[in-house]
């Protein structure tokens, strides 16, 4: 646990109290500070009485008295309205914070003798629509394989203040989210990375602007020693690297997503990736300037990372890391790790060596020519676009509880489904949108599976079975990752053999 200084001796009132919740009330107990826990579920009430904390109802409680409010991610800030204590707390001028923010003064509190990339403890920090998740454990991986002290959570894993305290040299890697980032005032990371950006959220930000606005504040409170590593394969990414005052590197792709997918590309012949790998975007924000030697911008493209139209990184052996957005993945891993001071060897032996993220892309089994692929954490259509463009043809199983759009964008990549299986509440809608696309409406995750199984051997040669919903899971699971669980066991209950032991 990370003990939070700042408030010793001071009430501080904590609402929500899911994971982020309790264990920033214990990092402030830690600190000296007294907490005052309230949430609307009694379950959440009981656990925090039952661990001794001070539980009173915020909505009758003497606001003037507090230091500051600690918000559960989960609690609107600003859309659609406020939360009922976030105005409590305004009213009485009293600061809205979160785990983050916590967790970034703490931090301070460790390190004010130092500063930049070669002072310690460092952060880095990861947020973006798609990809974050998978880029958060590859860093840490790729990092800790060097032999470094690394603590990896946030909202990926353990909550950010049950981490470890600070030691010289440790390096906290950490995945934020847009409601995370939206309470912070301080936070700045010695290593910040953009994926990407869609729209997702909108209801809780107001809108496209609002959403943008939370994601680039993750570079808010970087110095110009700090850097900014930024997805420019969307226009707002584009916007945010051209906007910044710190030190940049621009990662893209060598086509947008949108531009057709994979073009099938042979990483092992340099001509064909010389040809696909141009330089970076002409108009280059003022302040992208090399980060270290030799390097001002990367590209991805499956199977390589180039910068500067030399290639870095050959990614074929890279098992756990195909395709285009997970080259990208691998781009914001690499270029870290030499940030923090990695030579390109030992960079490139994390990349490879990665066992790849549960329900991200995930290889569950494999029976006989057909392999089973569990992306089962892609609950939007962008997510599930970069799993989709990463094989030329798919047993596409799909559906659950649709996001705005549904799978429409999607369309230019409805050649490579040879077959859509489609569950859920989305199962209906998916149809109609699929329209000539050969699918059947299977409802249930164990019956796509067993018919996916079925027709993928029946087709011949090597196949894949893709669970990459494009929805969230509410309808039929508590979350992506037992949805994902029940992929695996599905697939095992087939007879499958593990794709490690293949």
């Amino acid at each position: 646990m990370i003990p939070v200084p700042g408030f010793e001796g001071r009430r501080v009132a904590v609402f929500g109290l899911g994971r982020s919740g309790i264990t920033a009330a214990r990092a402030l107990q830690a600190g000296g500070a007294i907490p005052v826990l309230w949430d609307d579920g009694e379950a959440g009430r009981a656990q925090a009485k039952g661990e001794g904390f001070t539980v009173e109802d915020l909505a009758a409680a003497d606001w003037s008295d507090f230091a500051a409010l600690v918000l559960s991610p989960g609690a609107p800030l600003t859309h659609p309205r406020p939360h009922w204590t976030v105005d409590l707390a305004r009213a009485a001028g009293v600061p809205v914070l979160g785990d983050i923010e916590l967790f970034a003064r703490a931090l301070a509190s460790y390190s004010s003798s130092s500063s930049g990339l070669t002072g310690g403890p460092r952060v880095v920090a990861i947020t973006g629509t798609n990809g974050k998740s998978t880029t958060t454990a590859l860093i840490g991986w790729v990092l800790r394989s060097s032999g470094l002290t690394v603590h990896v959570g946030g909202n990926i894993g353990v909550g950010v203040l049950a981490l470890p305290e600070p030691t010289p040299g440790a390096v906290y890697v950490i995945e934020v989210s847009s409601y995370q980032l939206d309470l912070t005032t301080t936070f700045a990371p010695d290593v910040a990375i953009l994926t990407n950006i869609s729209p997702d959220h909108l209801d809780r930000h107001g809108g496209m602007d609002g959403y943008v606005a939370a994601k680039a504040r993750i570079f808010a409170n970087q110095g110009r020693d700090n850097l900014a590593l930024v997805g420019v394969d969307d226009s707002w990414g584009q916007g945010i690297a051209s906007e910044r005052s710190q030190r940049v590197i621009a990662i893209s792709s060598s086509a947008h997503p949108r531009e057709g997918g994979d073009p099938g590309l042979s990483s092992g012949d340099d001509a064909e990736d010389q040809r696909l790998a141009p330089s970076l975007p002409v108009e280059r924000p003022q302040n992208w300037v090399p980060a270290f030697a030799g390097m001002s911008g990367i590209k991805a493209v499956p199977g390589a990372i180039w910068s500067e139209g030399r290639k870095l990184v050959n990614l074929t052996a890279a098992r756990s890391l195909p395709g285009r957005h997970n080259a990208q993945n691998a781009a914001f891993a690499y270029a870290t790790a030499r940030a923090l001071g990695l030579d390109h060897d030992a960079a490139v032996a994390g990349l490879l060596s990665f066992p790849g993220l549960a329900h991200r892309m995930e290889a569950v089994g494999r029976l006989g020519s057909v392999r089973f692929i569990n992306d089962s954490k892609a609950t939007n259509a962008d997510a599930a676009r970069q799993a989709l463009a990463s094989y030329p043809s798919v047993f596409w199983i799909a559906g659950g509880v649709p996001k705005a759009g549904g799978i429409a964008d999607l369309a230019d990549l409805f050649p490579r489904i040879a077959k859509a299986y489609l569950i859920g509440d989305a199962a209906a809608a998916f149809a109609e949108t699929l329209a000539d696309t050969p699918h059947v409406i299977a409802r249930t995750l164990d019956a796509a599976v067993a018919a996916a199984a079925v027709d993928a051997a029946s087709a011949g040669g090597d196949q894949i079975v893709l669970l990459s919903p494009a929805c969230a899971s509410f309808d039929q699971f508590k979350d992506f990752e037992a949805r994902g669980e029940a992929f695996r066991a599905a697939v095992l209950a087939l007879g499958t053999v593990p794709e490690t032991a293949s």
